[in-house]
Formats: structure tokens, C-alpha cells, sequence
């Protein structure tokens, strides 16, 4: 099996496409018409120590975009945090030139400003490829317009200024791609939905299969997984449609499959906790009554 090509710096990347070396070690906004991929194989795997914002069109690569027909055919914009795993496979054939920006920023890059904490709370650089941004014209113009001043501000001759405004720049990226994405959940109501059902689907699979006591209780990943998407998009998904994440609406599951037990059934509180996958009653116990206000016994005594 090919061991999957590592970059550990910004050169690492320009020099393995054939690039000039970048104006600026720790960042660098590349034309995507001029990379030059220097593999002969039907795929690539690479692993980057770096963060990389990827704004493509016409790209002759499958990097597994999209799960369904997308209306906005204008830019695609994907996000990669460092040390994530990529499989790109090439489409040789393809004659049409790919264009778009490529945006790298090393983590050293952000040290002792307010995005070094913060670039790992935007959820968008842990969804998958497929699950990328799909841009409108008027949303695409924003980007780029962004993408060209931070090109422009380490262009210039850096002084004590230079990080300060990038990274101003980077945030305000950041903050309309949040805005963007919540628009794509929301615009794609028909798909979502789709999804949504898919979801409350394998949920209730989960629990009416009778195989909680021997695996436990489902996990977001697991779940995420059976759905072809990653937990995190999973999770914005049902926020952003339903005001409640994943683990939440696991939980408002359980809950409902306790409440029933307990008012129709003889088991003991211990039983019907070991019935939904709980090593320990006093766990099931504590869940119920923080949601519910009441203990599993106040409960049962409202139906006795």
C-alpha cells in the first residue's frame, strides 16, 4: 500500500507542484490554474501539517464532493485542518483548465493572536471534502475579494502590522463562511429533510434492535457513519434545523424509550437502564432526571 505523501510545510507544497518558492513562509495564496500535480497515478494521498482553504472550479480531481444535485455551480470551497487525511483521485481526461485560489496557513502562523484557539472552534475544518461549500456569484465574489487582501498584506513589506491585519482578514473569512454554510443548510430544505428523516431512521433502528445492553448506547460517530457524513456536519445540520445537536437528540431519544418502559412495563429502574445501555443505574438515573426533572421512581408513580 503507497504510504501517502506528507507535507510539513507551506514550501514542502509549492516545491512538490512546481511552484515558485512563497513570498511568505508561513502563508501563501496559490492560483490554482497553475499547479501542476507531478503524479502519474489514478489517485493521491497526502497528509499536511497546515490548514489550507481551497476555493476550486473545474478541477480535474474527485475530491468526493458532494452527496447530491447542487444548485450553486459557481466555486467550491473546502477546508482541511492540518494532519487531516486526503484522498484525491485525478480525472486525467478532463481538459477543461481548473482555476480558483489556494489558500495555506500554517499554524505558527497564528501563535499569540485571537485565531490560535479559536480556528479549531469553526466546525467546517472537520467536515468531510464531500460536504463542502457551495458558492453563489455574489458569495464568491466576497471570498475572493478576501482572499486578494490577505494576498496583498504579506505582498507588502511586512512590519508589526502585517499578522495583525491577515489574521483580521482570516477571521472576517471565516465569519461569512459560518454565514454561508448556515445559508446552504437552510436553502437545501429538501435534502436536508432527507437526511433528517435518515437520521431519526437509524436512531430508532438503534434502539429497537434490542442490542444496547451488548454495545451501549450509540455514538454521534457511529451514527454519522451509517449516514456517509462526519459527526461535526451531523451536528450542524441539526442545529442549525432543529436548535438541538447530536448527542441531544440521543438523549431526547433515550428518554422517550425510558419513559415508556417505565410507564408500561414492571421492569426495575436497574433493568430497563441495562436495556438501553447503561453499565450503571445511577447513570441512567442522574440523565433522566436532569431532563426530566423527576426521578425515574417519581416518575413510574405518576401511571401506579
Amino acid at each position: 500500500m503507497k504510504e501517502p505523501i506528507r507535507f510539513n510545510s507551506i514550501s514542502d507544497f509549492h516545491t512538490f507542484c512546481g511552484l515558485p518558492k512563497p513570498e511568505h513562509p508561513l502563508i501563501s495564496l496559490i492560483d490554482y490554474s497553475k499547479v501542476q500535480y507531478p503524479v502519474n497515478d489514478d489517485e493521491m494521498k497526502w497528509i499536511q501539517n497546515y490548514y489550507s482553504i481551497g476555493l476550486k472550479r473545474n478541477v480535474n480531481a474527485r475530491f468526493n464532493y458532494g452527496q447530491q444535485e447542487y444548485d450553486f455551480d459557481s466555486g467550491v470551497l473546502c477546508f482541511v485542518s492540518p494532519l487531516q487525511f486526503l484522498r484525491i483521485e485525478m480525472k486525467p481526461d478532463v481538459e477543461v483548465e481548473p482555476t480558483g485560489y489556494l489558500l495555506l496557513i500554517h499554524p505558527d502562523f497564528l501563535w499569540g493572536t485571537s485565531l490560535a484557539k479559536k480556528m479549531k472552534s469553526y466546525e467546517f475544518f472537520s467536515y468531510r471534502i464531500n460536504e463542502a461549500l457551495f458558492l453563489s456569484e455574489k458569495e464568491e465574489n466576497i471570498i475572493v475579494c478576501l482572499f486578494k487582501n490577505i494576498e496583498k498584506e504579506y505582498q507588502n513589506n511586512i512590519d508589526k502590522f502585517t499578522q495583525e491585519l491577515i489574521v483580521a482578514q482570516l477571521e472576517l473569512f471565516l465569519i461569512y463562511s459560518e454565514r454561508f454554510y448556515e445559508r446552504q443548510f437552510l436553502t437545501r430544505k429538501k435534502s436536508s429533510h432527507e437526511l433528517l428523516d435518515k437520521f431519526e431512521e437509524v436512531l430508532s433502528g438503534y434502539f429497537e434492535s434490542g442490542s444496547l445492553p451488548e454495545n451501549g448506547i450509540p455514538s454521534v460517530t457511529a451514527i454519522a457513519g451509517q449516514l456517509n457524513i462526519s459527526p461535526n456536519y451531523l451536528s450542524s445540520l441539526l442545529r442549525i434545523n432543529t436548535q438541538q445537536n447530536t448527542q441531544q437528540h440521543i438523549q431526547n431519544k433515550l428518554i422517550d424509550y425510558a419513559k415508556e418502559r417505565l410507564s408500561t412495563t414492571t421492569l426495575s429502574v436497574s433493568e430497563i437502564a441495562y436495556e438501553l445501555g447503561f453499565e450503571h443505574p445511577q447513570s441512567f438515573s442522574k440523565l433522566f432526571k436532569q431532563k426530566v426533572k423527576q426521578s425515574p421512581g417519581e416518575f413510574r408513580k405518576l401511571f401506579n
